[in-house]
């Protein structure tokens, strides 16, 4: 897998994205094709293809992530009423990028955990 992904160009503004969020260790940006109403990816700066991969030293990195999520979810005005976060690892956890990310859903009610 190499490291260059669509993530890692948004990260470095190759790819013009409006950034919600950004500093030394995640970035984060709206999906382009939401599923709910709030959809956003957060995703580490350093390129990890998946949950498989992260290290010790990654540890900073992906509790990182959780407290933007915490952060965005409270901008975006679903912090009280609830929302989800998605983290897929590889092709059967429906991981589609390999270059982790977390996904921030809510704006409405999500119902059930999986329809397989």
């Amino acid at each position: 897998m190499t490291d260059e992904t669509i993530f890692s160009k948004i990260i470095r503004q190759e790819i013009p994205t409006p950034l919600l969020y950004q500093d030394e260790l995640v970035s984060a940006f709206r999906d382009i094709a939401p599923r709910v109403s709030t959809h956003i990816l957060i995703v580490p700066n350093k390129h990890i293809p998946t949950i498989n991969d992260v290290t010790d030293a990654d540890e900073l990195t992906m509790g990182r992530m959780i407290s933007v999520a915490k952060k965005l979810a409270k901008q975006e005005g679903i912090d009280e009423k609830g929302y989800r976060l998605i983290i897929n690892c590889n092709e059967d956890g429906g991981q589609e990028v390999f270059h982790i990310h977390m996904h921030l859903l809510g704006g409405q009610r999500l119902g059930a955990m999986l329809s397989v």
